[in-house]
């Protein structure tokens, strides 16, 4: 059964009229009666009385019309449905960020996106990038921004930025006016940190781990502002990466440049490989990159408006 063929039968029952009816479908008589009689035969009932020459309702096709228009309905409205997602109209996007890079990166890019497509609503998980790989293979979420490397056999990456780790610590540190330091220098003093299950914390336990020492962690916080608070007080050193850094203002806090060894904090886009990806997700990774890239450029521009 052909969903325009209804439309034929709706026509004919409108006009009253095959005649009528096939010119107003621009169709010929004979092909819009064989077309009606087809469709009466798979149905095994007759929808019209021919027997005069008004067309009218046979008691099966009286039942069959409000059936028909609810059908075409459901078809015109699955149109506007699609067309809406595809013109990003409406939708909804579950989205992953570590609370290390929500409030540096995207919140520019969540308004101009927001400016765009008022209408697609976003539900933000702030977790570790460990956790957000683990809810992209469970289909919890759509997007995460991770640190790469990730597998690439279970996961679709997009690469977004490449940084490094860098010391923070107190102005009255010893080894605060430096302009480089040896993560080895490091091994005596107390370590502010991220929770476990925050890739910048395996980075550098790995890498303190490969220098010969654990180091002492005297504090965790999952948020980057609570970190430096920390350093303020002098209650230890801590290792960001670079972007967060740029973004203390406290005076007590110096940031140095960590060398031996440098540690790359290197951000990639990911989902689920075997995902469909939805014009909103789309999108929403395009205008992610234009933004990366607007900085890489040091431009001051907006984002590209479609």
């Amino acid at each position: 059964m052909e969903v325009r063929n209804l439309r034929y039968v709706l026509e004919v029952a409108k006009q009253r009229n095959v005649t009528k009816a096939a010119e107003t479908l621009h169709l010929t008589q004979p092909t819009l009666s064989k077309i009606i009689k087809s469709l009466e035969d798979e149905l095994g009932v007759d929808l019209f009385d021919r027997s005069s020459k008004a067309v009218k309702l046979t008691d099966s096709g009286a039942a069959a019309m409000p059936q028909i228009q609810t059908i075409l309905q459901a078809v015109d409205d699955l149109y506007v449905k699609l067309a809406d997602v595809s013109e990003l109209k409406t939708g909804r996007m579950k989205l992953g960020l570590p609370p290390v890079v929500s409030t540096v990166f995207f919140p520019r890019v969540f308004a101009e996106f927001h400016r765009l497509y008022p209408n697609i609503e976003f539900q933000i998980f702030e977790e570790g990038a460990k956790k957000i790989e683990l809810l992209i293979s469970e289909g919890e979420i759509d997007l995460g921004v991770v640190v790469a490397p990730v597998d690439e056999t279970e996961f679709g990456v997009m690469p977004l930025i490449e940084e490094k780790l860098a010391v923070t610590l107190h102005v009255a540190h010893p080894l605060s006016d430096r302009t480089e330091i040896g993560l080895n220098e490091l091994r005596a003093d107390p370590f502010i940190m991220f929770p476990r299950g925050f890739a910048v914390r395996e980075h550098v336990m790995k890498a303190c781990q490969q220098q010969g020492f654990d180091p002492k962690i005297l504090y965790e916080s999952s948020h980057w502002d609570l970190l430096a608070e920390m350093v303020a007080e002098n209650l230890g050193v801590s290792i960001m990466p670079g972007a967060i850094c740029n973004k203390i203002v406290n005076p007590r806090v110096r940031t140095v440049t960590l060398v031996e060894p440098v540690i790359p904090w290197n951000l990639a886009m990911i989902w689920r490989k075997e995902k469909y990806l939805t014009y909103a997700m789309k999108r929403f990774m395009s205008l992610s990159r234009e933004y990366v890239n607007m900085i890489a450029a040091g431009s001051s521009s907006s984002l590209n408006q479609d």
